[in-house]
């Protein structure tokens, strides 16, 4: 009989963990769960059976238990986007997205090349002034120019993006902006068919027989904690991108088509708090087109990878948190609501609602501003329905960081499938037959256990990380000592 292993005299608890999973009978199969998971910060676990049947003949031709398991338990992978949060799944995202723009830019995934033949654009809209913030201007040599302050900020300067009279600044007007950002987004989509429609001398119902605006956009913080969009924006035929458009459809009639219907798209939205507030984009506004032959200045790769580098970002790079402030014992909202019916003063957050308080979070006192701003816009009845305090450590910031049209390329689910059909083909085993969906039933049955590592995996996780980020690096940077 085998004795148990006695580490009482191991002092940490996660080398204890990992000396008993190396002791397993399978601990390669522990490493390879791992390693599938790309070390991911925070993996689901589950447990379950899944068979797979010959439905002709009602034999099984597969199965798979978690009770085989080392560890009685399946990782999978959390699929967070934010970097901050995972950076393993967030660089997936990211590559799943650059490829995503890029076969809307140069063809592949079910897009023919010819799309780069089409008129395509890479469109910046951004926020308007809400205040004048301490800047950092540089002259076309690089010259560094004085701020308004009359400092010379330095890159890195903390002070960047804040206002240089807070007393002054509009604050509830940019959390309104950044709430209603992605509505903005669509009133500016709307009027730039109008628009082109106006400009070639077409009714939008003629213009609609003849060609789509197809468009994949990302949406990016700046320093003074308000977003910004930057968006691939293509003309395509009726039928979308494996179409051309008009010859009459050109890459000016859609510059002209974009600054019109960034000027016109206006958001009215009123309070009797605040009062009546008319909602725009920025002044600047910049369109650049996309080289068709990948020789000039903007090609498809740069956009591409622009794009992709912006999707798992977050609210965080402004200087907020990357997490909610809301308590989750009474969902923020400083009660629950007891067995007689009577509103009960949540004993956790001691009827703040807040999981912690805003004033004692680690955050420039501009950014705690716009929280504190958004926190108590949201409790206002006109703008309940915004629930800003559901997203104020966003800013106010209610949208989607990326989204594309329907027709503009194939979609993040697509991407995934593929990935998932391929692992499926790479696990089955040698010299199984192969089998067709119309002649076999999958049968699962599984049940969320936990989050997170045990704390012996948690060192291999983050070895797997540590290798991950080492190959990324040489990729980029090169080996230069080969």
């Amino acid at each position: 009989m085998k004795r148990p292993l006695d580490l009482r005299h191991v002092a940490s608890l996660a080398l204890r963990d990992l000396i008993e999973l190396a002791h397993l009978p399978d601990f390669d199969r522990v490493r390879e769960q791992i390693s599938h998971v790309r070390g991911c910060t925070r993996p689901v676990q589950l447990v379950g059976t899944t068979q797979t049947l010959d439905t002709a003949t009602n034999t099984v031709l597969r199965s798979y238990s978690t009770a085989d398991e080392p560890t009685g338990r399946l990782l999978t992978a959390c699929g967070n986007r934010r970097s901050s949060r995972c950076p393993a799944c967030s660089r997936l995202y990211a590559a799943d997205t650059y490829h995503l723009i890029k076969a809307g830019l140069s063809g592949g995934k079910t897009v023919p090349d010819t799309v780069r033949t089409h008129p395509r654009l890479f469109v910046t809209l951004t926020a308007p002034s809400f205040g004048p913030v301490h800047n950092r201007r540089t002259t076309d040599t690089g010259k560094n120019l004085p701020c308004r302050c009359g400092t010379h900020h330095p890159a890195d300067d903390p002070a960047l993006g804040t206002p240089l009279n807070p007393t002054t600044y509009d604050y509830a007007g940019a959390v309104l902006w950044n709430a209603h950002a992605g509505a903005l987004w669509a009133r500016f989509t709307t009027y730039l068919r109008r628009e082109l429609a106006a400009h070639l001398g077409m009714t939008q119902k003629a213009l609609n027989a003849s060609l789509r605006v197809s468009f994949a956009k990302v949406a990016e913080y700046q320093r003074r904690g308000l977003v910004h969009f930057h968006a691939v924006i293509r003309l395509d035929g009726p039928d979308g991108s494996n179409q051309p458009p008009p010859d009459w459809a050109t890459t000016d009639a859609l510059t002209h088509a974009i600054k019109t219907a960034a000027g016109r798209a206006v958001l009215t939205i009123g309070s009797k708090a605040i009062g009546e507030r008319e909602l725009r984009w920025g002044e600047q506004l910049d369109i650049r087109e996309i080289a068709a032959l990948g020789d000039g200045e903007l090609t498809d790769q740069k956009v591409a990878a622009y794009v992709a580098k912006y999707a798992t970002k977050s609210a965080e790079d402004s200087g907020t948190v990357d997490r909610s402030l809301r308590c989750p014992h009474c969902a923020g909202r400083g009660y629950q609501t007891g067995p007689d019916g009577f509103r009960d003063l949540c004993e956790s957050c001691e009827g703040t609602g807040q999981s912690e308080p805003i004033r004692d979070l680690p955050v420039h006192s501009h950014v705690r501003q716009m929280i504190r701003t958004a926190w108590d816009l949201g409790h206002l009845p006109e703008f309940a329905e915004l629930k800003l305090w559901k997203w104020a450590h966003m800013l106010g910031f209610r949208g989607h960081f990326s989204s594309k049209s329907r027709r503009y390329s194939t979609t993040l689910g697509a991407l995934r499938d593929i990935r998932r059909a391929w692992r499926a083909q790479q696990a089955r085993p040698a010299g199984a037959a192969e089998t067709s969906e119309e002649t076999t039933l999958v049968l699962s049955h599984w049940q969320y256990l936990a989050s997170g590592y045990s704390p012996g995996e948690e060192l291999i996780a983050a070895q797997v990380r540590h290798d991950l980020a080492q190959a990324e690096r040489l990729k980029t940077e090169g080996a230069p000592w080969l």
